[in-house]
């Protein structure tokens, strides 16, 4: 049986801290939105999106961060995502998986940084190997070696490495060029009207291909239509996200709609 809690070398810090939110000024939820494996028609994973308590957008809250309080806001984000997914019932779900964003430049040592996420999965008994990080591409990362490193350290610990929004951001190719992890992300740039652009529809087949030749999951984002959803299964994909099937939710884990994706096209 993998073993859910290794030993901490460090006296664990940040936990109830960061369940404390009075230091960094303002205070927000999180919504979740499921990625589905379109063959069993159950979720893979349930994304923690930020948003307002009154249900305000992830960017008026993103706006209050800065170099003051983004480590504080990064700890507390995997926190509440963590505490609030578990009380919602996610490990109630065999095998699925909590995705939590992370702010690459909030992170100075992965091992210290990574304290509160130990505490907060043993307080609430989330297995870490259910745990999925993500790093956007479209956030500027100056020492890629430094992301790299703290990629190697959230291996270690168990849990899954992602890029998000791969395919508009930075760095491209490049990142995979130096550290590969368990799961790509699609962009939503690429993906939306795929089925009608020969294009967009050659670069995802190549990233399909890529990888699947370096053992690496590929999960969809963005899917509006059905036509988009068919094209993509076509291509080889069958982990997709996306208001087709279901749209972000606050305060519950949402099921999804596959009602909506019409007669096969296969």
């Amino acid at each position: 049986m993998t073993q859910i809690y290794p030993s901490l070398p460090f006296e664990p810090i940040g936990c109830a801290q960061c369940r404390n939110l009075e230091g960094l000024g303002f205070d927000f939820t999180m919504a979740f939105q499921p990625i589905f494996n379109v063959h069993t028609q159950t979720a893979y994973a349930y994304e923690a999106l930020v948003r307002g308590i009154n249900g305000e957008s992830a960017a008026s809250i993103l706006s209050k961060v800065d170099d003051t309080n983004r480590y504080r806001f990064d700890q507390a984000c995997r926190v509440k995502a963590i505490e609030l997914a578990a009380t919602l019932g996610l490990l109630q779900q065999p095998r699925c998986k909590l995705s939590i964003n992370f702010l690459p430049n909030a992170v100075y040592r992965a091992e210290t940084c990574i304290r509160a996420t130990l505490e907060a999965a043993h307080l609430f008994d989330f297995p870490l190997d259910r745990l999925m990080f993500e790093v956007t591409e479209g956030e500027r990362v100056d020492d890629p070696d430094h992301l790299k490193s703290i990629f190697q350290a959230y291996e270690r610990h168990g849990f899954t490495t992602a890029i998000d929004d791969f395919g508009s951001g930075y760095s491209g190719l490049n990142f995979l060029a130096m550290f590969q992890p368990h799961v790509l992300k699609i962009d939503m740039a690429l993906t939306r009207g795929i089925d009608a652009d020969p294009v967009r529809k050659a670069i995802v087949e190549g990233i399909v291909l890529v990888s699947k030749r370096l053992n690496i999951e590929v999960i969809a984002e963005g899917i509006e239509t059905p036509e988009e959803y068919w094209a993509l299964r076509g291509l080889g994909i069958s982990l997709m996200q996306g208001y087709l099937l279901a749209r972000p939710a606050i305060g519950a884990l949402v099921s999804g709609d596959f009602s909506r994706v019409g007669a096969t096209a296969e």
